[in-house]
């Protein structure tokens, strides 16, 4: 199977060159101030091995002069949001808010009551932002409707308002039908977060959902990765950004575009995933209700090296994808303020 041209790194010089100079300005500015945000699944292993805590996500995140985290509340498992008492999450709220940072939290599932329990931790923590995903076993039709039912209730979970949130394309479900859950929820609070890989599990490719999902766009998680032929779709293993097949300085582009007045995305969460694997979901031939497996929310699995020297690895990957993507969105800057007319 022939890697889709579509995958690439695509004409994203040749766009910029194609604006008129005001959005070209307005590109410029937004490339040169966009909000990075630190995402702890870039030290997933360190989480889960390494004794990271969600304390130290701040700490790298203000290091760095990043606008914020984005963090799930199972990060760090005994040491986790999840696992605080009130007073803890009061304390790592008030960190966040020391440091000037914002703080979005995140869950793997839209079930009920994960929810309830992802809202009410938000709000612990002053959060300003939640994400969530469908991870719900079944036909499509029922995953959707078990989506749709389920989301109806974040506007009783958060009656002040307190929240934005925002539903993630995870390898399951296409572009469309994750427009169409928006369109049938119906709360003007709840948007879309574009990963820059998760769609070619789902047999889309990246510009393409991106072009799909641009209205309903909030957030991002920004990676790279391999796309690799799976049972006649395709399977993606995250890979160190800008050595793999995304076309990632187009999506950034594309992305600060959104928005008239101001930007559309509020976050772009750093998500350096190296080794990440997720396969194949969604099928060219598949029926018209195809059966959506059981799964795990996302892991990485750490290999058969020493663990310490793995564990050093995800850290200067991290640190490293910070310097890359920030390289990229310099050269995006530069090339759009060439666009500028001569005063």
């Amino acid at each position: 199977m022939t890697l889709p041209q579509s995958f690439g790194a695509g004409g994203w010089r040749a766009r910029i060159a194609a604006l008129e100079a005001d959005e070209a300005a307005k590109l410029a500015h937004r490339a040169r101030t966009a909000p990075l945000f630190a995402h702890a699944y870039a030290f997933h292993l360190n989480f889960r091995f390494g004794g990271m805590l969600p304390s130290d996500l701040l700490a790298h995140a203000a290091a760095h002069g990043l606008s914020g985290v984005q963090i799930h509340v199972e990060d760090g498992e005994a040491a986790s949001l999840a696992a605080m008492t009130p007073p803890e999450l009061a304390a790592f709220g008030a960190e966040a808010r020391r440091l000037g940072l914002a703080v979005h939290v995140e869950t793997s599932s839209t079930e009920a009551w994960d929810l309830a329990r992802t809202v009410a931790i938000a709000h612990a923590v002053g959060a300003v932002a939640m994400r969530c995903y469908p991870r719900h076993e079944g036909r499509v039709s029922t995953v959707i409707a078990h989506a749709i039912e389920n989301l109806r209730r974040l506007e009783t979970l958060d009656p002040q308002r307190r929240l934005r949130f925002t539903l993630e394309q995870h390898e399951d479900l296409t572009s469309t039908e994750l427009v169409g859950i928006l369109k049938a929820v119906d709360n003007p609070r709840l948007g879309l977060l574009f990963d820059f890989g998760n769609m070619v599990n789902a047999g889309e490719t990246p510009l393409q959902a991106l072009q799909t999902q641009a209205p309903w766009l909030r957030e991002a998680h920004v990676k790279d990765c391999h796309v690799l032929p799976d049972r006649g779709g395709w399977a993606h293993r995250a890979c160190r950004s800008g050595e793999g097949d995304l076309p990632m300085q187009a999506l950034l582009v594309e992305l600060l575009l959104l928005g008239a007045e101001k930007p559309q995305i509020e976050a772009f969460g750093l998500e350096e995933e190296e080794d990440y694997y997720a396969p194949a979901l969604r099928f060219p031939d598949e029926e018209p209700d195809p059966l959506i497996p059981a799964r795990t929310a996302s892991f990485t699995d750490p290999g058969a090296g020493e663990l310490p020297v793995r564990l050093r690895r995800e850290r200067d990957a991290a640190l490293r994808q910070l310097h890359v993507v920030s390289a990229m969105l310099d050269d995006i800057a530069t090339t759009a303020e060439r666009q500028r007319p001569a005063p």
